[in-house]
């Protein structure tokens, strides 16, 4: 055997024992039981000390060394085991469990929090693992900006620096169409009851219809909606509330976009470092193009709203265009999971800006809800009227995820840029919609993108399969063309 043979063959075992540990945080989020957060607190400290000890085991950088790359994926192999050597090298192993350890208990106490509106009972938790992520970001920064470290976690490549250019690029045109849009009559909102149980089963079917396969899959019910796992174990998680059942129907189509792309990776890479997506915002990218340019589109909408109406009987919304119209409806709310596509980066941008204060310790934990509050004020116009409505709203902080809010924004760029893509590849597209049928547009994704997983980076990705340099522009016309065309503007 190679060098690169033992390589890949030790990684293989890493790359199985990382999707164990995931396994964990699905059960913690969706079955396990109360009672049981400190002992999983211990197994996930547990499994975080053997991933830290064999991902800067010294025989990876020995065959480093003497691995040759006889190909394209040999060669991204050896640069995502090199990237992740190097950086995990620099974290010390205490660090590293204890991070696990205190990140696995303030999810808990975060979901508490969220629920007794108690934020007082959070920033202690919170405090901690902010400490405990800007002494990570100081290990792996060197001279460099720590956020940036943390941002490399999640957008190899991308810095602090160029997403706000690229963010300040796209707010003024979000601001003046979110402005005309709200001075405008506004579409008839969605009103009643709808039972849970078909809520479900459409969930389930809308699942289908966007290509999930549920032999290699599940769908269960969370707090916060997530996609967990790759190659033939991808799991989802969706939520249901009484008199939005879009909110079930979309967080689920949101999620079947991050599990597509996981389950269709090229079956050659399952278990080596291209077997899953390459970066948070081009797996963003999938989510939100299946949710929004696909799901959200007048002809999958009107595939929906006999879909409705057969599973719930005349809810009051006439025709196909009025329900497109309320499908999209613009209005002000709190909760950025909820936010339509003309608000949501707005939401994104506000969680970026202040995280970035926290880790440069311009913001202090303490004064965080009161930042939070005064910045939304701004931005939207009202008060936020209660912490889970703010502050607490997203799981993210809590799992010390800092620098993973505006990988967001970047997702809904990369799909304005694949979007415009896609029109031009699937010329049958609205027809195909309008009949249910995604599978040329998730076909030409899984083609264009999906399969390939890691194999190249993450703005190289894109530009694979757009042709182009992505860019906000797509993404901006897109939505002017779509609210001005809803709005009559």
């Amino acid at each position: 055997m190679t060098a690169y043979d033992d390589l890949m063959q030790f990684q293989r075992e890493t790359e199985a024992l990382g999707q164990i540990a995931g396994r964990l945080g699905w059960d913690q989020e969706t079955m396990m039981p109360e009672g049981a957060t400190p002992q999983r607190a211990e197994e996930h400290g547990a499994m975080a000390n053997i991933l830290h000890a064999r991902r800067i085991d010294p025989r990876v950088g020995e065959w480093l060394e003497k691995a040759e790359a006889v190909d394209d994926v040999a060669a991204a192999n050896l640069r995502h085991i090199k990237r992740s050597f190097e950086r995990t090298a620099k974290v010390p192993a205490a660090l590293a469990a204890e991070l696990a350890k205190t990140t696995s208990l303030a999810h808990r106490i975060w979901a508490k929090s969220r629920a007794e509106e108690d934020v007082a009972g959070f920033l202690p938790i919170l405090q901690k693992v902010v400490d405990l992520r800007k002494e990570e970001a100081a290990a792996v920064a060197g001279d460099t900006d720590p956020y940036d470290a943390l941002l490399d976690d999640y957008e190899p490549g991308a810095t602090g620096a160029s997403l706000s250019a690229m963010f300040d690029a796209l707010r003024p045109r979000l601001v003046a169409l979110r402005a005309a849009i709200l001075d405008s009559e506004a579409p008839e909102a969605l009103s009643g009851s709808f039972d849970e149980t078909a809520q479900l089963a459409l969930s389930e079917k809308l699942a289908l219809a966007f290509g999930y396969t549920l032999n290699h899959g599940r769908i269960d019910k969370a707090v916060h909606p997530f996609s967990s796992g790759s190659g033939l174990d991808v799991r989802i998680t969706t939520r249901t509330n009484a008199t939005d059942p879009f909110n079930c129907f979309y967080s689920t189509i949101h999620e079947v976009g991050h599990a597509a792309y996981e389950q269709g990776i090229h079956e050659q890479h399952l278990l080596t470092p291209l077997g899953a997506g390459v970066s948070m915002g081009v797996h963003e990218s999938q989510s939100r193009i299946y949710e929004n340019q696909l799901g959200r589109s007048r002809a999958f909408t009107g595939w929906l709203y006999g879909q409705m109406r057969d599973s719930f009987g005349d809810f009051g919304i006439p025709d196909e265009d009025a329900f497109y119209a309320t499908v999209n409806r613009v209005n002000n709310g709190f909760i950025r999971t909820d936010a339509d596509e003309v608000q949501y980066n707005l939401h994104v941008l506000l969680r970026f800006d202040l995280e970035r204060a926290l880790i440069s310790g311009d913001l202090a934990v303490n004064d965080l809800e009161a930042a939070w509050n005064d910045r939304f004020a701004a931005d939207f116009g009202f008060a936020v009227d209660k912490p889970s409505n703010g502050v607490l709203q997203d799981v993210h902080w809590s799992e010390g995820l800092f620098g993973y809010f505006p990988t967001y924004t970047l997702g809904n760029v990369y799909a304005g840029c694949l979007h415009e893509a896609l029109r031009t590849a699937v010329p049958s597209l609205d027809a195909d919609l309008a009949r249910g049928d995604t599978s040329a547009a998730t076909g030409w994704l899984r083609e264009n993108l999906q399969q390939h997983g890691g194999l190249r980076t993450p703005i190289d990705t894109i530009s694979h399969a757009t042709g182009a340099v992505p860019s906000e522009a797509p993404l901006l016309d897109y939505l002017e063309k779509k609210f001005g065309g809803i709005y009559g503007l």
